[in-house]
């Protein structure tokens, strides 16, 4: 896990070395052991290293492969490197190293831009070839791990985080005005290739995209999962798709395990995380830390799950850590965590997020999380509606119960400059929705979530907190084939026992009932959920601050009226609009300072 960089110049001129230091230097945390650049003419790459597989300097990047004119930075882990390995080995490939990167570079020059399709793991790296000048740029078929692009005539930049690219300079920060359509639409998510800003892109999961040395360049989508019924498991039972999807989850925690350095588990309470525990368990790992976080009530509402993650601790003997946040930690850490925030996030989570990362940093470097499982399996409350939705009308439900708000209350809050006339929400929702490959309503909610929804929002929250921290998070509900075989799954029983029935029941071999029966919880931050005290504060200085003002993003009649009762308005998904409003108010303000 690091932070990976660079720049590729079109117009004859050597690449900026300089620009991409300051783009490594600004992901200093994500790659807190060690850096590099490499800079060849046109093309200068630069890195940062969290050292997980070989601890040497023979895993250091730029990683140069002389004798195959490659150079690779690379930002993930590649859990099957070593049988990949194995396989170049009978090839003939001599490696210098044991690292995972260095696979990269092998599998890339043996098999091209196809290597990705054998990849089982997290990515996104740029290969340069000295000979040719083509560059060559990836990301992993979920979008675990980012890459931004800030391309001006003659030259393009790209990154791990925004916050790198502006630190190299000159790039366009006008807001983009989709982008803030979508951001209040899409309870903050702004789906790929645009971001916030004008000026920065993003390159769309499961993409390869090979560049040129004149600057044309072509994309590959390697990976558009099927969510549709498999003929092959027409007979299957229930019990056959249990064991089936709990044997993948098996496989896919056993795979996040490889590491040089201890791995441990981002413990919830939730099924989820406990399901992680609970395999890794089995599969020998004693004294497993793990780890919980909790904070004040507040508004009434409690501000941790500690029973049922003591629980799992307990049931399986790990070695846990109970981490509470007061009140007097939490608004220090507000302004912080927007700050880590590579794209502006509303979940209140993100502060739980960053202050868990920070306390398990000091203890391990890799841990594992339950992310993703509610958007692969259906558990969350706006896929039961849609049961009995017909198939071309699954954007108009789907809106009515996962969308913020409507195109003309979108428009209520910005101001005119900022307004469009075309609900472009809506339309994207409907494009992705309606296109071939998703056999029900159900199904179409589903693969958005999993192939947009998903990676601009959870994804991104648990990479952008962690790596603040030098953490590296592996999720292993995100395995591509645990993800594939599901899709597949009848929604009927994802939808069961009031969502992933089908994990629910798969997993009563091995968890206590009282964590499978709960209520769904969350990670509770209700010092943000319930605005008041020094929150509101902070909320309301930085809302009336001279940089609001000037930027007049939103109607101040809007504004007044949510301050005036700031905790009284909420969004479909029950997220404050107070907050909504004021993340990407205070994100724009420190992303200009």
């Amino acid at each position: 896990m690091c932070g990976i960089g660079g720049e590729i110049r079109f117009d004859g001129r050597s690449a900026d070395v300089a620009a991409v230091a300051r783009m490594a230097d600004a992901m200093r945390s994500r790659g807190p052991d060690s850096d590099g650049l490499v800079a060849h003419g046109p093309v200068a790459l630069g890195h940062r290293r969290l050292s997980i597989i070989d601890l040497s300097t023979r895993g250091a990047q730029p990683m140069v492969d002389s004798a195959l004119g490659l150079t690779l930075v690379f930002n993930g882990c590649i859990y099957n490197y070593q049988d990949l390995r194995r396989e170049l080995e009978k090839f003939g490939y001599q490696f210098f190293s044991t690292a995972d990167s260095e696979v990269v570079i092998k599998a890339f020059h043996r098999w091209g831009t196809r290597c990705v399709e054998r990849f089982k793991g997290m990515f996104a790296f740029a290969i340069a070839d000295r000979d040719s000048g083509v560059v060559t740029l990836a990301r992993d078929r979920l979008g675990i791990k980012p890459l931004y692009l800030a391309q001006t005539p003659g030259r393009l930049r790209f990154a791990s985080a925004v916050r790198a690219l502006l630190d190299a300079g000159e790039v366009d920060t006008e807001l983009d005005r989709h982008a803030l359509h979508h951001y209040m639409t899409f309870h903050s998510v702004v789906p790929a290739p645009r971001t916030i800003y004008r000026g920065v892109r993003k390159l769309p999961p499961a993409t390869v995209r090979v560049i040129q040395p004149d600057g044309t360049h072509t994309d590959t989508v390697y990976w558009n999962p099927a969510f549709e019924r498999d003929p092959d498991r027409a007979s299957w039972s229930e019990r056959d798709w249990q064991d089936a999807l709990m044997d993948a989850l098996r496989t896919a925690v056993h795979r996040r395990m490889v590491a040089d350095v201890p791995v441990g588990v981002l413990l919830s309470g939730g099924i989820d995380s406990s399901i992680v525990v609970a395999l890794l368990a089995e599969q020998g790992q004693h004294g497993l830390a793990t780890f919980s976080i909790g904070f004040d009530s507040a508004g009434g509402e409690s501000g941790d799950e500690y029973a049922y993650s003591d629980l799992i601790a307990k049931t399986f003997e790990t070695d846990h850590h109970k981490i509470h946040i007061d009140s007097s930690r939490l608004l220090p850490a507000v302004p912080k965590t927007i700050a880590a925030m590579s794209e502006p996030m509303v979940s209140h989570d993100c502060v739980a997020f960053y202050l868990l990362s920070e306390e398990v940093s000091k203890s391990v470097k890799v841990v594992q999380s339950g992310q993703g499982a509610d958007e692969i399996l259906g558990g969350y409350n706006w896929y039961p509606p849609l049961a009995n939705v017909a198939r071309e009308q699954t954007t108009e439900a789907y809106a009515k119960v996962f969308f913020d708000r409507s195109h003309s209350d979108v428009m209520k809050i910005f101001a005119p400059e900022y307004g469009i006339d075309v609900d472009v929400s809506r339309q994207f929702a409907t494009a992705h929705q309606s296109a071939p490959g998703a056999e029900t309503a159900v199904d179409a909610a589903l693969r958005l979530d999993t192939q947009v929804m998903l990676v601009e929002d959870p994804v991104k929250r648990v990479d952008t907190m962690t790596m603040a921290w030098g953490l590296e998070a592996r999720v292993p509900f995100l395995d591509h084939d645990f993800v594939e075989l599901a899709a597949t799954c009848p929604p009927e029983l994802k939808l069961a026992s009031d969502g992933k029935g089908v994990l629910k029941d798969a997993s009563r071999a091995l968890l206590p009932s009282q964590v499978i029966d709960r209520t769904k919880g969350y990670f509770p931050v209700p010092g943000i959920r319930h605005l008041n005290g020094p929150v509101l504060d902070m909320v309301r200085e930085a809302l009336s601050d001279n940089a609001a003002r000037a930027r007049g993003l939103y109607r101040a009649e809007t504004v007044n009226a949510l301050l005036a009762e700031p905790n009284k308005t909420r969004t479909t998904l029950d997220a404050n609009a107070l907050w909504q409003l004021a993340v990407l108010e205070m994100w724009l303000q420190g992303m200009a300072g």
